[in-house]
């Protein structure tokens, strides 16, 4: 259940960044970038914060 929360939260920030750069500002990308290193250094580590996040909720 964790990780489909954590793979829906991660589309939905990087789908928001991507349109707020396009309509608002393309510095917006920056979130975008910073999503996906979290997302790449999760794989190595096997740590990310939105975990953590998810499990101070109490999400399972």
């Amino acid at each position: 259940m964790m990780e489909r929360y954590l793979r829906g939260i991660a589309g939905t920030f990087i789908l928001l960044s991507l349109s707020l750069a396009y309509f608002v500002h393309p510095a917006w990308l920056w979130f975008t970038a910073f999503v996906g290193l979290n997302l790449l250094q999760s794989a190595f580590s096997n740590w990310c914060p939105m975990m953590w996040i998810l499990k101070k909720c109490g999400v399972k």
